[in-house]
């Protein structure tokens, strides 16, 4: 049975289990019509509308390790984590203007299967392999790793039995209802999480007046140094301006714009606008996290250092237990689990749809709707059960936030380098797509077991050769790159008939293919995201 501590009130135990249950009857109901195709069940029948497809883009990516992580990443280092935030703006138009036309006017169902198309069959069994691996490792098993870390803090739950219980909560709704309950839930879970974290950043905020703190003079002295800097020179973390800028579109592109579970909403928008505008929404709404998830840590520590101390992942549950009244704490804990929850099923229903749609589709093409659906459910199952062995080596990592970042490094570069080149350049080749895949893959296991550490303690590429994670991931997509247009070179050139509404005819028709359909136009409304973008880095440079 699972150990819950006395002082936990009744009332927020209430709110949670509420929650969990209504969690689960809106997703199956909403499902209902959908559940019996596969394009139903894998894409929502491509009824999603762009803010539903924005909302979800937004919560899927939330998790709980942003929320424990920014806010401990926020804690040790300050705003400079916010990085991970607002570059995903950057990334996000790119998914919106470059990306999602294709995606929507080949009617895909997968991200492989846009590779099959531009290159090869191989390439997509390969990039289904390495979308599998992003989903378990990353996506699903961190997550729990953190949910049960929080957990364990608030409620007394031992961390096993909180994996068992999110997981099967999680897994009900996901495996039955699939992508329109997904969708649902998280535009739901969109609100409580967004309500949650704003909470705590307020009650924070008023508490600094309790502890001498009045003014922002006040607040920049009782803070580290460089605490509130975006942009930083010399980062503890390794995320110092230049890897920043270089780093992290290697790894926002894989992510926003060619990983499965984020593209998935994409995926299943109702118009290509749809397509369009849901990503440069979801990048409107990145614009806050560094206030209300990175923020609250940079508090934490000014008004709880001395019982926080060096365990930054602390930092949240500090805040709360130390500053929400009862039943607002319920509140926030169901944000929380919102932001768990969210993550954990949209990675589950894209891994099924990659296992259903891209390897059994591809062996048997001849497999029936109901057969595809049902491999998707099990498959899901599967998954579920290995992250969960997986997120039980969580604590190897000293920081939850830069893990998932660090495994990403070792995934990203060659995924990335195959997209970007095929879509803007008309030469690139099928061997090429996959020597690269399989070359970048390769390099990554190597370096994710160099710097895990799975032999010894010292992780050998971060700290005995002084590269980072971030510039881990840039000089690694520079490889890629150069085996990509040497194979290129070196094999026949492809046909125009094959990769004529795949690739753009030339860079620049990004912004001025078709005429400008005024200020509604993605183009015009993606110039102002940057615009914004490009404003706050100047404020909190």
């Amino acid at each position: 049975m699972p150990k819950i501590s006395l002082n936990v009130p009744v009332i927020d135990l209430v709110i949670i289990l509420t929650y969990l249950i209504g969690i689960i009857v809106i997703g199956l109901v909403s499902a209902r019509k959908f559940r019996k195709s596969s394009q139903g069940y894998f894409l929502a029948g491509k009824s999603l509308k762009w803010p539903a497809v924005g909302a979800a883009l937004f919560s899927a990516n939330i998790s709980t390790i942003h929320l424990v992580g920014l806010a401990a990443s926020g804690y040790n280092e300050g705003l400079v984590w916010g990085n991970f935030e607002w570059m995903a703006t950057f990334t996000l138009v790119i998914l919106g203007l470059v990306f999602a036309p294709f995606y929507f006017e080949t009617r895909i169902s997968t991200l492989p299967e846009f590779l099959e198309k531009r290159y090869s069959a191989s390439s997509r069994i390969i990039l289904a392999i390495m979308a599998i691996t992003a989903a378990l490792f990353i996506h699903i098993g961190m997550s729990i790793y953190a949910s049960a870390a929080v957990f364990k803090q608030f409620f007394g739950i031992d961390v096993l039995t909180s994996i068992v219980i999110i997981s099967v909560v999680t897994a009900i709704y996901t495996v039955l209802g699939g992508l329109k309950a997904v969708v649902v839930t998280e535009t739901i879970q969109s609100v409580f999480l967004i309500f949650g974290a704003v909470m705590v950043t307020l009650f924070a905020l008023f508490a600094l007046p309790a502890h001498g703190i009045t003014s922002l003079t006040q607040f920049k002295a009782a803070i580290k140094p460089a605490q509130l800097s975006m942009l930083q020179t010399h980062s503890q973390a390794g995320l110092n301006w230049y890897a920043v800028f270089l780093g992290y579109p290697i790894l926002g592109i894989w992510y926003w714009c060619t990983d499965q579970t984020i593209v998935q909403r994409v995926l299943g928008a109702r118009s290509k606008k749809d397509a369009q505008l849901g990503p440069l929404f979801a990048g409107l709404l990145k614009l806050a996290p560094p206030f209300i998830l990175v923020f609250p840590g940079i508090i934490g520590y000014v008004l709880f250092k001395d019982i926080i101390g060096k365990d930054a992942n602390q930092t949240l549950a500090v805040l709360i237990k130390e500053l929400l009244p009862t039943g607002l704490k319920g509140l926030v804990a169901a944000g929380i689990l919102a932001a768990l929850m969210s993550t954990i099923s949209a990675a589950q229903n894209s891994a099924a749809t990659l296992v259903a749609v891209d390897i059994v589709k591809k062996i048997k093409p001849e497999i029936s709707d109901e057969k595809q659906v049902r491999i998707g459910r099990y498959s899901a199952i599967i998954i579920m059960l290995l992250a969960m062995a997986w997120s039980t080596q969580g604590g190897r990592y000293s920081s939850i936030f830069e893990a998932i970042n660090a495994i990403a490094s070792d995934l990203a570069p060659p995924i990335t380098a195959v997209f970007l080149w095929g879509v803007f350049w008309r030469r690139g080749t099928k061997q090429a797509a996959l020597v690269t895949l399989i070359a970048g893959f390769s390099m990554g296991i190597a370096a994710f077991i160099l710097d895990l550490p799975v032999f010894g303690t010292e992780k050998v590429i971060t700290q005995k050769l002084g590269i980072h994670f971030m510039m881990q991931a840039w000089w690694m997509f520079v490889i890629c790159s150069l085996i990509f247009v040497t194979v290129s070179l070196c094999t026949p050139k492809p046909s125009e008939e094959n990769i004529k509404d795949l690739t753009w005819e030339k860079p620049i028709k990004v912004l001025t293919q078709g005429k400008i359909q005024g200020i509604k136009d993605p183009r015009v409304l993606a110039g102002g995201l940057l615009l914004i973008l490009t404003i706050l880095y100047i404020i909190f440079h």
